[in-house]
């Protein structure tokens, strides 16, 4: 039988990932800009790390990416239930290999060399990353037309709780991708794989 391969990810979870990226770091350096203007800490992002220039500017960069990415989660959602993709990637065995993983973790034992099977503790944080990024979709929608949503304000606690729950939304995200980033450095053919370079090499 001749000698096949495949990309390890679909063509559509690569685009998915990237335009993700590209949403998140949007939303979150002009959300910084907006936080400078009305801040919740007796501290300021520095101007170099913030987007839009000035506030009317990181709000329409606001707005902008957070319709990509309304519309890119709702995508990956769909496209992963359909295909089955959502189960069978982040559910399956989560239960089963968490308690086992987190002591893998704890000796430094756990693998996550192989792109094509997530260990328990990686499925969590996808999940909750997902989770993370639905939050922050809903407390943003609060914050932008607060009277609109008037129910969905109630159920978050109120328009100042949901400007908490916004920012602590946000920064479990950023922590996320730091985390994500470390650990693509010490794996660099997990960024082959999300590239669409790193092949399975099936029969």
């Amino acid at each position: 039988m001749a000698h096949t391969s495949s990309s390890i990810h679909p063509r559509w979870v690569r685009a998915w990932h990237w335009l993700n990226a590209l949403a998140i770091g949007v939303m979150v350096t002009s959300g910084w800009k907006i936080f400078n203007a009305s801040p919740l800490f007796a501290w300021y992002f520095p101007p170099e790390i913030t987007l839009g220039g000035w506030l009317g500017g990181a709000l329409q960069w606001h707005f902008a990416a957070m319709w990509l990415l309304v519309v890119n989660l709702l995508v990956y959602l769909g496209f992963s239930i359909i295909t089955g993709r959502l189960r069978h990637t982040l559910i399956t065995g989560l239960l089963r290999n968490l308690v086992s993983d987190v002591r893998a973790f704890l000796r430094g034992q756990l693998s996550h060399a192989n792109p094509l099977q997530y260990n328990a503790i990686q499925k969590l944080a996808y999940l909750g990353v997902l989770g993370l990024i639905a939050l922050v979709i809903l407390s943003g929608l609060v914050l932008w037309k607060s009277v609109q949503f008037g129910l969905l304000r109630d159920l978050l606690g109120g328009y100042e709780t949901a400007r908490w729950i916004h920012f602590g939304a946000m920064s479990g995200i950023v922590l996320f991708v730091v985390i994500h980033l470390a650990m693509v450095a010490l794996v660099p053919r997990t960024l082959l794989a999300m590239l669409g370079l790193e092949h399975t090499g099936e029969q």
